[in-house]
C-alpha cells in the first residue's frame, strides 16, 4: 500500500500550492504602501515583520496623504503617522485591544442571550440585549462564540476590533441538531456530553482528561460509561451490554468501517485529533442507522468551512502525527491529517509493554520457537477532506481514509551444514471514500445524499521452518452504498425524517498451503435495501422520537421490520424518566478461527450470512431509567433487557468442546446500569456499576444454557477529575470487575481422541471464573503558550499504576510431551504502561 502513503504527500502539496494560489480582493499592505510611496513621493519607515502577513483593500487614489493614514489606520492595528511631506513612520500599536459585539440568530434576527464568548481560558457570557465587551484581549486570539442549538463561529481579535469603537452584529445560524440539544454540557469530563436522545457525545475540541488516557479517544473514554467492557483491554473488542466487538456499527465520516485498532486493538485506528465528534448509542438508535445489534459509533470530523489557516502536531510514546485545516477560497477548504508509528524507530517503554501483550499469543512469542527472530511491526493513517460550499443552501463534501497495519517476521535457522532465513508478513488495511451532497430546499425542507466505499483486507504469509510449509491466507471486504434522507420541518417542534439507503457488500476468504497441496476460495455478495421514517417530537419538558425501517434482503427475499422509540419525560426540575427500544438486524459477522488465525495475532475474520449456517442476526432491545439532576450532580439507573438472535458457534470464539462446531443460536442480556457525576467549577467525580446476566442458547448443544464469554456479572469504575489552576489537570480513577467465564478440562480426562487428533476434553462451559479484575489509572495535563500563535498542551498518563497482574484469558492445549495431560495458557493484561505527548495546535 506504498501508494497511500502516496496519496497523502500528493495531497499535502496540492493543499499547500491551492492555499499558496488563493484568490483576495485584499492585496499585501507591503505592497500598499509601496504604491503610497510612488503616487505621494513620501517615504515610509517600519520594520518588515510588522506588515508580514497583513492585507488590505488598496485606497481610493483621490485621497491625499492625511486621508489616506487616516483611512490605513481604520483598517489594521497599525499607527501610521506622516511626520511631514516626505517621512511616514509605522508604529505597532499596542498587544491587547478591546473587542465588543452583538449576538443574534440569523433566522429570527433577534438578540441570543446568555451565548458563551471565550477567549482562551476567559469566558463571558452575552447579556439580555445579545450583547458583551472585553476590554483587554492579545491582538492574535481567536474568539469562539457559541450558543444552544446554533453553530458555534470563531473571530479573530482584528474582525471584533474597530478604530471607531462600532461594535459588530455577529449572526449564529441554527444547528441541525436543535432538536437534539445537549442534555449534560460535562459528562465526567470537558467534551464528554450527553444528548437528549441517550447518546453520549465526545468533543474532542473540549476534551478534558480521564485516568490513563492521553488523547481524547472515544474508543477508550466509552469503557468508562456503565454496560461498556473491553474484556480483554482490546478496543478491538468492545463488547456493550454483553455484545460482541463486530455487533457495533462503526461509520466514519458516513463511511462503514470494518476495523477499529491498530497495535491488534490497543491504539484507536482514529486519529482522535482529527474527529470532532463522536456519538453513542446503546439503545433507541435513529432508524437512519442499521447493522450493529449491540451498539452505532458514529465518527464526524470538521464539517464547516473556516477561513483561517489552523493545524496542529504531536507525538507520544506510540506514534507521531499532523494535520491541517487549508483554506483555499472563501467557500473551499482542505483538511488533511497523517499519523505514523514510530516503534519501528526506537523503543519506548510504552512499545514494550504494548509489543508483549499484543504478541504474548502468537507465533511470534511462541515459547516453544528455539530459532532465532526478528519482527518489525508498524502502522499509519491518513485522511483528506474536501469542504465546498455552493452557497448557503448547499454544501459538497469528499473524504478519504486510508488505515494500515503491517508486520515483517523473520526466523532464522542455522546448523553444521546450511542456514536458512524465513520471512512471514501480515499486513491489514482498512480505506473508504464518501462523499455527500446537502441541500437546503428552503426553510422546512432539505436533503442529505450519502454515498461511500469502503475495502477491508488482512493478508498473511506465514513461512514455517520446522516444516518448510508456505502458508497464505487473506480476508477482504468490499462495501458500496448510497444512502437520502429528507427532512422535513414541520412545526417549531417536530422534525420529519424519510429515506431510503442501498448497499452492496462483497466477502472473500482464501487460504492456500504449499505442503501439502491446498486451496480455498469463498466469495459472497449481499444487496440490501432499506427504507425508513421517523419524527422527531421536543416542546418543554417532552422528548420522543419514534420511528420504523423496513429492509429488504435481495438475495435472500427476505423482509425485516424494525420500530425503534425514544421517549424522556421531564417530571420536575430534578426528576426524568426515559424509555427506549429498538429492533435491528446485522449481516456481516467475524467468526473466529484457531487453526486458521494470521501469524496467531489476528484470529476473526469477516464472512457474510447465507440464512442457513450463518442466519441474519437479529436483535430485540428495550431500556427504563430514571434521571437525577439538581445542583450538579447527576444520577442515571437504567435498566435493560436485550436478546440476540443469529450469533453461531463460530463467532464467539470458544474454549470448549463447542470450539469446532457449526451452530447457531441466541443470548440474552439483562441488567441495571448506575452512574453518579457531581461536577463543580474545578472538579468532577464520578462512580459507575452495572449488573447483568448475560447467557448463550444454543438448542443442538448439551447443555443448550450457559454463561455468555462475555458475562461479567459486577463491573464498577470511579474516577475523579480535578483542575488545579486553568493550565494544570489531574485524573485519577480505578476499574473493577468479575473475572470472564472459562472452561477447565474434564478433571481425569483432560483429553479424548478424535480421529488421529488428540483435543482437549473440556467440562461444563464456562463453568468457571477468572480472578477478578482491577486496574488503577493516572493522567495529568498542562497547557501552555509556545508563542501568541501556538498552543501547546502536556500530558502524561500511567496505565495499571499499581502493575497489577490481571489474567483476562484463560485456555488449555494438549501437552505435547504427554498427550493425556494438559497445558493452561493465561493471557496476561498490561503492566503497569507510562505514556507522554505532547502536542503543538495553531
Amino acid at each position: 500500500m506504498e501508494y497511500n502513503k502516496w496519496i497523502l504527500y500528493i495531497l499535502l502539496w496540492v493543499g499547500s500550492f491551492c492555499h499558496a494560489q488563493k484568490p483576495n480582493d485584499k492585496i499585501p499592505l507591503s505592497s500598499v504602501i509601496s504604491s503610497i510611496e510612488q503616487q505621494f513621493n513620501v517615504k515610509f519607515s517600519y520594520a518588515v515583520e510588522d506588515v508580514v502577513g497583513i492585507s488590505i483593500e488598496k485606497p481610493a487614489t483621490t485621497l491625499s496623504l492625511q486621508e489616506t493614514m487616516d483611512y490605513l489606520n481604520s483598517k489594521v492595528l497599525l499607527n501610521f503617522k506622516a511626520l511631514d511631506n516626505r517621512y511616514v513612520t509605522v508604529s505597532i500599536l499596542n498587544k491587547t485591544i478591546p473587542v465588543c459585539g452583538t449576538v443574534f440568530s440569523q433566522e429570527l434576527k433577534t438578540p441570543l442571550a446568555g451565548a458563551t464568548v471565550l477567549v482562551g481560558n476567559a469566558a463571558t457570557i452575552t447579556d439580555k440585549n445579545g450583547f458583551f465587551t472585553i476590554p483587554n484581549v492579545p491582538i492574535t486570539a481567536t474568539i469562539s462564540i457559541s450558543y444552544l442549538g446554533y453553530e458555534g463561529k470563531q473571530f479573530t481579535a482584528n474582525q471584533l476590533f474597530s478604530a471607531q469603537n462600532n461594535c459588530k452584529e455577529l449572526f449564529l445560524k441554527t444547528s441541525p441538531e436543535e432538536l437534539n440539544q445537549v442534555l449534560i454540557n460535562v459528562y465526567l469530563t470537558p467534551g464528554l456530553q450527553k444528548y437528549l436522545d441517550g447518546s453520549t457525545v465526545l468533543n474532542t475540541k473540549k476534551f478534558g482528561i480521564l485516568p490513563g488516557l492521553i488523547e481524547p479517544d472515544v474508543l477508550q473514554s466509552i469503557q468508562a460509561l456503565p454496560g461498556v467492557e473491553s474484556t480483554n483491554e482490546s478496543i478491538e473488542n468492545i463488547n456493550v451490554r454483553g455484545g460482541t466487538n463486530d455487533q457495533n456499527l462503526m461509520i466514519w465520516d458516513n463511511i462503514k468501517m470494518y476495523h477499529s485498532g491498530h497495535f491488534f486493538g490497543l491504539v484507536s485506528a482514529y486519529n482522535p485529533n482529527l474527529t470532532n465528534k463522536v456519538i453513542v448509542t446503546k439503545n433507541g438508535t435513529s432508524t437512519e442507522y442499521s447493522d450493529g445489534v449491540s451498539s452505532t459509533i458514529n465518527m464526524f470530523t470538521n464539517d464547516k468551512v473556516s477561513n483561517t489557516f489552523s493545524g496542529g502536531a504531536g507525538i507520544n510514546g506510540i506514534s507521531t502525527d499532523v494535520f491541517l485545516a487549508i483554506p483555499i477560497t472563501n467557500n473551499l477548504e482542505i483538511d488533511i491529517s497523517g499519523r505514523r508509528s514510530v516503534t519501528d524507530l526506537f523503543d519506548t517503554p510504552t512499545f514494550t509493554n504494548y509489543y508483549k501483550r499484543s504478541f504474548q499469543d502468537s507465533e511470534i512469542n511462541a515459547e516453544s520457537n528455539q530459532n532465532n527472530t526478528k519482527s518489525d511491526f508498524y502502522f499509519y493513517d491518513y485522511t483528506a477532506k474536501i469542504l465546498f460550499d455552493l452557497n448557503e443552501k448547499h454544501q459538497f463534501r469528499a473524504n478519504i481514509i486510508g488505515i494500515n497495519n503491517a508486520l515483517d517476521y523473520t526466523e532464522y535457522s542455522s546448523n553444521a551444514s546450511n542456514s536458512e532465513t524465513k520471512a512471514s508478513t501480515l499486513s491489514q488495511k482498512n480505506i473508504g471514500y464518501g462523499g455527500n451532497w446537502k441541500a437546503e430546499w428552503n426553510s422546512k425542507f432539505s436533503t442529505n445524499l450519502i454515498s461511500y466505499f469502503s475495502k477491508y483486507n488482512i493478508d498473511a504469509t506465514d513461512y514455517r521452518i520446522e516444516t518448510d510449509q508456505l502458508l497464505t491466507e487473506a480476508n477482504e471486504v468490499l462495501e458500496t452504498g448510497i444512502k437520502l434522507n429528507a427532512h422535513y420541518k414541520a412545526t417549531e417542534y417536530l422534525n420529519l425524517l424519510a429515506g431510503y439507503e442501498f448497499n452492496e457488500t462483497g466477502m472473500l476468504n482464501q487460504t492456500t498451503v504449499n505442503a501439502p497441496s491446498y486451496s480455498s476460495t469463498k466469495k459472497d455478495v449481499l444487496e440490501n435495501h432499506g427504507l425508513y421514517t421517523e419524527a422527531e417530537y421536543h416542546k418543554n419538558n417532552s422528548y420522543l422520537r419514534i420511528g420504523a425501517r423496513l429492509n429488504y434482503f435481495q438475495k435472500f427475499e427476505k423482509l425485516l421490520l424494525e420500530p425503534r422509540i425514544n421517549i424522556r419525560q421531564q417530571l420536575s426540575n430534578s426528576f426524568a424518566l426515559k424509555l427506549e427500544g429498538e429492533f435491528k438486524n446485522q449481516t456481516a459477522t467475524q467468526i473466529i478461527d484457531f487453526e486458521d488465525d494470521f501469524l496467531g495475532v489476528e484470529k476473526r475474520r469477516w464472512v457474510l450470512v447465507n440464512n442457513e449456517n450463518i442466519p441474519v442476526a437479529t436483535s430485540k432491545q428495550a431500556s427504563f431509567g430514571v434521571e437525577f439532576n439538581k445542583n450538579k450532580l447527576n444520577i442515571d439507573v437504567t435498566g435493560f433487557y436485550k436478546i440476540v438472535n443469529g450469533i453461531t458457534a463460530s463467532n464467539q470464539g470458544f474454549y470448549n468442546n463447542f470450539q469446532y462446531k457449526k451452530a447457531h443460536g441466541s443470548y440474552t442480556a439483562k441488567g441495571i446500569e448506575f452512574l453518579a457525576n457531581k461536577t463543580s467549577g474545578q472538579f468532577s467525580t464520578w462512580i459507575s456499576y452495572t449488573f447483568s446476566v448475560n447467557d448463550y442458547h444454543f438448542e443442538s448443544f448439551t447443555p443448550s444454557t450457559f454463561p455468555n464469554n462475555a458475562d461479567i456479572r459486577h463491573s464498577a469504575s470511579l474516577g475523579i477529575n480535578y483542575d488545579i489552576n486553568s493550565n494544570f489537570k489531574v485524573s485519577v480513577g480505578g476499574i473493577w470487575r468479575n473475572g470472564q467465564p472459562y472452561t477447565i478440562p474434564l478433571q481425569g480426562n483432560e483429553t479424548v481422541q478424535n480421529g488421529n487428533t488428540t483435543m482437549v476434553n473440556y467440562d461444563s462451559p464456562n463453568s468457571k471464573n477468572l480472578d477478578d479484575f482491577m486496574r488503577l489509572d493516572t493522567s495529568i495535563s498542562y497547557s501552555f503558550r509556545f508563542s501568541p500563535v501556538i498552543k501547546g498542551i502536556l500530558r502524561a498518563g500511567v496505565l495499571n499504576t499499581t502493575n497489577e497482574e490481571n489474567v483476562i484469558n484463560r485456555y488449555y492445549k494438549v501437552d505435547t510431551k504427554d498427550s493425556d495431560k494438559t497445558i493452561r495458557v493465561d493471557n496476561k493484561s498490561l503492566g503497569m504502561t507510562p505514556n507522554i505527548s505532547l502536542r503543538m495546535n495553531f
